[in-house]
């Protein structure tokens, strides 16, 4: 039975999310500004490959790749910051455009306002790490805006990744085939704020919000209809 409370809470629920927008700007921008300034922070007081203890299971390990997420190397570097640019473009237009679609639930957003926040803080090392920093030789340390120019062009930059986490280790008995007698990390992949906001959006997606992605990509398509 439907009484005047119920239909209140219905319509409530439908209703959009007051201050989306706000929400997932707020997101991005403390997500590439604490992933940017750790970058620029390890960038300029470390020296490649420098490994700092702070707990024996949370390190500072000083590393840079040219590939995606936990330091894979696929495709070519100039495909993969294109790529960034593409997918974040695409996220922020999504973002623009579901901010108002009834029954936007806040989890949702936060999930697509930190995947598009992560790609963005790496495109940053991407586009301009080569041209602003140098690369010296360990134990040397990188410069910010050097005399002789960066280590490499435009868009050609590479990431650079710091997070380590060695929870544990162990050796594989002698007798187990293949591994015997190889010492085995976890956690090994060493990774950056935008690659952990990344990871944890993918995650609230899949776990949470799957049946959301169906129901924006619904609400994007009668858009598109009615605009027509």
């Amino acid at each position: 039975m439907n009484t005047p409370e119920n239909e209140k809470l219905s319509v409530s629920s439908a209703s959009p999310l007051r201050g989306a927008g706000v929400t997932a700007i707020c997101i991005i921008l403390a997500v590439i500004l604490a992933d940017q300034i750790l970058k620029f922070y390890i960038k300029t007081h470390f020296y490649m490959g420098e490994d700092f203890e702070i707990f024996p299971w949370f390190h500072l390990k000083f590393i840079e790749n040219n590939g995606m997420a936990f330091g894979m190397e696929l495709w070519s570097k100039l495909f993969l910051t294109v790529a960034r640019i593409i997918a974040v473009a695409l996220l922020v237009w999504c973002l623009v455009k579901i901010r108002r679609m009834p029954g936007l639930r806040r989890g949702f957003l936060v999930a697509i306002a930190l995947i598009a926040a992560g790609a963005a803080g790496n495109i940053f090392d991407c586009v301009f790490y080569g041209v602003i920093f140098d690369n010296p030789y360990p134990p040397g340390i990188a410069s910010l805006f050097p005399i002789d120019g960066g280590y490499s062009t435009w868009f050609e930059g590479r990431v650079v990744d710091m997070l380590y986490f060695p929870l544990f280790s162990f050796v594989w008995p002698e007798w187990m085939p293949g591994v015997g007698g190889n010492l085995f990390q976890f956690f090994a992949y060493i990774f950056n704020i935008a690659d952990a906001s990344i990871c944890v959006g993918v995650a609230l997606l899949i776990f949470f919000y799957s049946g959301d992605v169906s129901n924006a990509f619904s609400y994007l398509g009668k858009r598109k209809s009615e605009s027509k």
